[in-house]
């Protein structure tokens, strides 16, 4: 009888053993997202907090919040208030900022193959802008911020770029000669407006306003989003909705720190970004007819410009850019009509 207690005391510690093992096993194997671990993330733009980016921001936020059950939080620093786009772009490759909106604009001038994005009427609106997101030729071009210690996760749009006037209608490309207008600081940008003989200006957009109300501008390139919410129609007269450019920001991370996260929790930032971007450029395509009417009823004439005036200076663009790099002239291929 002893020994068979003996022997049941044995196997029993011998179970507890393989149990306490297994659960060992399972704890040790669960991913981060399951295993409870939570982000505090700082997201940092340049927009007030009325346009579109910020609320793309804030939409981001809201899906990380429910995608990850609260474990995946976000805060959100607009208006320039962590510095300029270069700054942001800083604290992001470093790790002091996780996530930035930052303008293809800018990015050009860091990584060129951006310079893309601004090729000219490459296309017809913002829907297909924006379906546009999801091609080999934009991922590639997202990929190239990867030497720079920043994850491109994707690109959020706010409306096309718009010409702005102080109080010349101006009805064909060739009117803009001699016009000191307020362009992005982007070769790109400044290139396409020397071509149609406007003086490229690069002030800081808190001098705008005062700028081109004291007549030290002519003019700017904006897009409508902007126009209302930094109130340039009353300092600008005419409004010509050329939608000639697109206007992305790259949505981007901090490279180390995406590469550290479980796959679980990739593809939750994944998916929680892509609904902030399909959000931004579906609410901005629906709001276009409304923010020409609110611009017309404040008094600004809004009016268009035909298209085929642009396609010498289309053409002048794409031999210009294409050949500098691979990456462009594929997406001027893969685009242009």
């Amino acid at each position: 009888m002893k020994g068979l207690r003996k022997y049941g005391l044995t196997l029993l510690i011998f179970v507890l053993i393989l149990t306490t093992a297994a659960c060992s096993s399972d704890t040790d194997a669960k991913p981060a997202s399951e295993s409870g671990e939570k982000y505090t993330f700082k997201l940092a733009h340049i927009t007030p907090t009325d346009h579109m980016w910020h609320k793309a921001a804030e939409k981001f936020k809201e899906e990380l919040d429910k995608r990850s059950d609260g474990r995946m939080q976000v805060e959100i620093y607009p208006a320039s208030q962590l510095g300029t786009e270069a700054d942001m772009v800083q604290q992001i490759s470093s790790g002091s900022v996780d996530f930035g909106f930052i303008t293809a604009a800018y990015m050009s001038s860091r990584a060129p193959a951006f310079t893309a994005w601004f090729a000219p009427y490459a296309f017809e609106d913002l829907k297909e802008t924006n379906a546009a997101r999801d091609t080999e030729i934009a991922k590639k071009i997202l990929g190239t911020l990867d030497g720079q210690g920043i994850k491109g996760l994707d690109y959020v749009f706010a409306g096309n770029r718009v010409m702005l006037f102080k109080d010349k209608e101006v009805k064909k490309p060739e009117d803009m000669k001699g016009l000191a207008f307020r362009v992005t600081p982007s070769p790109p940008l400044q290139d396409f407006y020397k071509s149609l003989g406007a003086s490229p200006e690069s002030l800081p957009l808190p001098e705008v306003y005062a700028a081109i109300q004291t007549g030290v501008i002519d003019g700017m390139d904006m897009d409508l989003d902007a126009t209302i919410t930094n109130k340039y129609h009353e300092v600008a007269k005419y409004g010509a909705v050329t939608n000639h450019m697109v206007w992305p920001a790259v949505a981007m991370m901090n490279k180390g720190k995406y590469d550290k996260m479980s796959d679980a929790d990739k593809k939750i930032i994944d998916e929680a970004i892509k609904a902030a971007a399909d959000y931004s450029a579906e609410t901005r395509a629906s709001q276009e007819e409304e923010f020409k009417k609110t611009l017309s009823d404040a008094g600004m004439k809004i009016y268009e410009i035909d298209q085929k005036l642009f396609e010498p200076y289309i053409k002048q663009f794409d031999e210009k850019y294409g050949p500098t790099d691979p990456l462009i002239q594929e997406f001027i291929d893969t685009f242009r009509k």
